[in-house]
């Protein structure tokens, strides 16, 4: 497959092969999200935001499978680190009760095939502006947060704040702070304390539903203001967001809204946990999306494009006591600890933050021009920083259909927030992908528009 001129082709989607592994899959699995009846092949050829299906199809993956393959498929030089491994069994060992070395090297960070240790040390690196030092490995994105909490809660307080639209996982603790969707947590127990106040992604969000009157200026100071307040901020464990909602809808935190909340981290001791699962790991053309914000994290939890979960923070953060925090797994999978530090070196080592910044411009502006020229009928917005970028639609119904004939196309993209379509390319796409996965849009956006006229 030459990456520099394949395109999409498509017989049918699904195919009679792909069908039947789809009900195989389901004969077994319990309900979840399938968003495509579309079957990977991965003894197929695939390269960058390009795969096949086990019916031969090719398509052009602006997922990155919900940003957690950051880098597309069979990056080379993953995949040449890949080959190299000498396999082994177990490639998952107790990592909180053991240590490993992959290859026999001397520590600290030059193994040829770096594994959990050296992994920790370049996201102490990746987060040292924020004086972080200490990590905490897990399976996945919730795990992380779940500790992030945990560690907040060990601190003192027992209440916590969270944000309308906000997304944090499925274990019961993210889920007694997830506000995007009744289905997520509908029945299920909560951890008590949470309050939830509005989150300013717009000029207008702002001024209208996060500044007030009140004594502190905004809905959280009104809150916790020692004279005319509700809630005793010592009673405050964390704050929870994440600097751009995923199944919110793409939202972009505004900036006075950051700088809002750097007050009250300051004014009150505020533990702030950001939320990066999504949008860290050169998403938005920063490593963090936080970055991009005039907002000090104390914790800032990652998993999806790192491969595993990861509760990053301070000394002073993390509880002292052994077993305080633990998890059998955690920080034992060889084979995803090296692909998360792998894909940090190769973020680095190939400046994919300015590849993301200039296609996340590039395909910003398409999106924008297509809009204005009435190319995308229907189309009344864009959001997002970087390659996290979203189109929202006048319907739902629209947006699903857009997404329906965007897969048909052979064009992969995602819904998010209620009638929002969006757009995650690998952090090395090209302008001609760009230009690629633009005009296969366009096309999905034009076929369904009589339908709505």
């Amino acid at each position: 497959m030459d990456r520099e001129t394949v395109e999409p082709q498509v017989e049918a989607l699904p195919g009679e092969r792909a069908q039947r592994w789809v009900d195989f899959h389901h004969e077994f699995a319990a309900p979840s999200t399938y968003v495509y009846e579309f079957v990977w092949d991965t003894s197929r050829e695939a390269i960058g935001p390009f795969c096949t299906d086990v019916d031969g199809n090719v398509l052009l993956d602006f997922t990155s499978h919900v940003a957690a393959a950051p880098l597309g498929y069979n990056n080379p030089v993953v995949r040449e680190k890949l080959e190299e491994f000498d396999l082994v069994d177990p490639l998952k060992i107790a990592g909180q009760d053991f240590y490993v070395s992959t290859d026999g090297a001397e520590p600290p960070a030059d193994a040829e095939l770096p594994g959990p240790s050296q992994l920790m040390d370049r996201l102490v690196a990746a987060t040292d502006h924020y004086d972080m030092d200490r990590v905490f490995l897990s399976n996945s994105g919730a795990e992380a947060v779940e500790n992030g909490i945990k560690i907040c809660y060990a601190a003192g307080g027992h209440r916590a704040f969270t944000f309308d639209g906000a997304f944090h996982g499925r274990t019961l603790g993210a889920l007694s702070l997830n506000r995007s969707k009744t289905v997520h947590r509908r029945g299920y127990p909560e951890v008590p304390g949470v309050v939830s106040v509005p989150y300013p992604g717009s000029e207008a969000a702002y001024e209208n539903r996060w500044l007030t009157d009140g004594p502190g200026g905004n809905v959280v100071a009104d809150k916790l203001h020692p004279e005319q307040g509700v809630i005793d901020p010592d009673e405050v464990a964390f704050l929870i967001l994440e600097p751009i909602q995923g199944e919110g809808g793409y939202r972009v935190a505004h900036d006075e809204f950051a700088r809002d909340l750097e007050a009250l981290r300051e004014r009150y001791d505020l533990k702030v946990v950001v939320d990066e699962i999504q949008s860290g790991v050169g998403r938005t053309g920063e490593l963090w999306a936080v970055d991009h914000l005039d907002l000090t994290p104390d914790v800032i939890t990652a998993g999806k494009g790192l491969r595993v979960g990861a509760t990053i923070s301070r000394s002073d953060v993390f509880p002292e006591q052994k077993s305080r925090l633990s998890s059998t797994w955690g920080a034992g999978d060889i084979i995803a600890s090296m692909q998360g530090a792998l894909t940090l070196d190769v973020i680095h080592e190939q400046n994919l933050l300015s590849n993301v910044l200039e296609r996340g411009q590039q395909l910003r502006s398409g999106l924008e021009d297509a809009i204005e020229d009435g190319d995308l009928p229907g189309a009344v917005d864009v959001r997002g920083r970087g390659l996290m970028l979203a189109v929202e639609f006048d319907t739902k119904e629209r947006r699903d259909a857009v997404l329906e004939a965007s897969f048909k196309r052979g064009f992969l993209t995602l819904g998010c927030g209620h009638k929002t379509l969006r757009l995650l390319p690998p952090l090395d796409v090209t302008e001609r992908e760009i230009d690629l996965g633009l005009r296969l849009l366009q096309e999905a956006v034009a076929d369904v528009a009589p339908n709505f006229d």
